[in-house]
């Protein structure tokens, strides 16, 4: 098997594994903000799809820091902390990142590429009710987190 194919279906299962685990971590959760944290896999998973398309150069570490963002232990609202509402700022990061991505290729070009109905709507509403949690200083924080 070639060396470069090979670590690439590695990487993929690693993704795979890890959207799984968020599927896992958040199927159960119940509560408040259930109708967007429910959207944390399908945004990740967004994510590590659109490394594979023809996506502006540019955005290929914004895209990089969201996906490193889920796994990244000790973020500003930690998951072994918080449980599921942990999830809120990589939601918030995974938005916002993806609204850089809507300003150069546009909505279109990010459904093409999403296997989930209504992305641009999924975004939005992502983004609208994570900016309606988090404090102007964790917003902050979570954008410099990845150097933007």
């Amino acid at each position: 098997m070639n060396h470069n194919k090979y670590q690439g279906e590695m990487m993929e299962a690693a993704f795979r594994d890890f959207y799984d685990t968020l599927i896992e971590n958040l199927e159960t959760y119940t509560g408040e903000y259930e109708s967007f944290i429910d959207q944390g896999p399908t945004l990740f998973k967004l994510l590590c799809d659109l490394l594979n398309c023809d996506v502006d150069y540019s955005l290929r570490l914004p895209i990089c820091g969201a996906i490193a963002y889920y796994v990244t232990p000790e973020d500003i609202i930690p998951e072994q902390v918080y449980g599921p509402y942990g999830y809120i700022d990589d939601i918030y990061l995974s938005a916002y990142v993806l609204k850089l991505v809507a300003d150069r290729h546009g909505y279109d070009f990010i459904q093409e590429n999403c296997s989930a109905d209504n992305i641009e709507y999924i975004i939005n509403d992502c983004e609208e009710k994570s900016l309606e949690i988090l404090k102007d200083d964790e917003i902050k924080s979570i954008i410099s987190y990845i150097g933007l």
